[in-house]
């Protein structure tokens, strides 16, 4: 009797054991089992520690309450007929107060969203030409979202966020993209070597300009030097020598200049001048010419003043 008993006694702890251990269950965090009684939904256990009757009580679900993603690949046909492939990646969550909608309203609920996803793109992408895709996909992605969070708010889904994170055209279109924006960017080069050479141009004769203009005024000075030499000298000579004439001190000052200039030439050794056979009496001549153009200049000033 007493060893029939120490069995009953053994099995009868390690049934309360098993039924013990059937009873605790474990919720992680972020995660909510749901619990049915004999078929039927009974609760929601939170994370934490929980309790459930033995062979009665099920977990018949778990929700997971992260921020979960889905990438839906999508091919349309823009308004242009291009067609273009489109990876849409949706974020969602279970909402806290539609636990039960998010697990018995839809028997898939990533299959639900990418049905939205398609029909919402292929609504949304033909109404664009295929650079508007491209420029717009914003647009598109916050029409996306808003489909989608007004659709599947009834079966307890939030929709956190919709992007477009790939647009990818057929080869060939874009083949031809390529070339478009290849030959868009030898345009604006040969523009820009163009303007360059032309600046290039400009400030060169500007350069020139005022490498004359000043070349202009040095000899402009120059003569006015040489001018006020002569006038020094001549005055010079009239106090130095009274009986002197001033057509001796014009031959004077000529003649040496004629011989400054000579000496200027021979002392220059990389001078290529040629020096035409000539006399320094060729100084009288010009001298004499000077001195007709001065007496017919101040002839005719006279005659005009006597005019008027």
């Amino acid at each position: 009797m007493d060893q029939d008993m120490m069995i009953v006694y053994g099995v009868s702890g390690a049934l309360v054991l098993l039924l013990l251990i059937k009873s605790i269950i474990l919720v992680n965090e972020k995660t909510v089992f749901v619990i049915q009684r004999l078929g039927k939904f009974q609760r929601m256990a939170q994370a934490g520690l929980g309790f459930i009757v033995p062979f009665i009580d099920k977990k018949a679900g778990v929700i997971n309450m992260r921020v979960q993603q889905l990438d839906v690949d999508v091919e349309t046909k823009t308004r242009d007929d291009v067609f273009v492939h489109l990876r849409v990646s949706v974020q969602f969550q279970v909402m806290n107060d539609k636990l039960w909608e998010a697990h018995y309203a839809l028997d898939n609920h990533r299959h639900q969203i990418a049905s939205y996803i398609f029909d919402d793109v292929r609504a949304e992408v033909p109404k664009m030409e295929l650079d508007d895709v491209f420029a717009k996909k914003e647009d598109i992605a916050n029409a996306v979202r808003q489909n989608l969070a007004d659709s599947m708010d009834d079966y307890g889904y939030l929709i956190v966020k919709a992007l477009i994170t790939d647009i990818d055209p057929d080869a060939r279109v874009k083949d031809s993209m390529n070339k478009i924006n290849a030959a868009k960017r030898d345009k604006e080069a040969t523009m820009e070597e163009s303007e360059g050479a032309k600046i290039r141009v400009v400030k060169a004769a500007e350069a020139d300009a005022e490498s004359k203009r000043l070349s202009g005024e040095g000899i402009a000075a120059q003569r006015r030097e040489i001018i006020r030499g002569f006038k020094e000298s001549v005055e010079d000579f009239q106090k130095t020598l009274k009986a002197v004439s001033h057509e001796e001190i014009m031959h004077f000052v000529l003649l040496t200049q004629y011989f400054d200039t000579l000496n200027h030439i021979g002392s220059n050794g990389k001078n290529t001048s040629i020096l035409i056979p000539h006399s320094p009496a060729a100084m009288k001549d010009f001298q004499d010419q000077i001195t007709q153009g001065t007496f017919i200049g101040t002839k005719l000033g006279e005659a005009t003043e006597g005019d008027d």
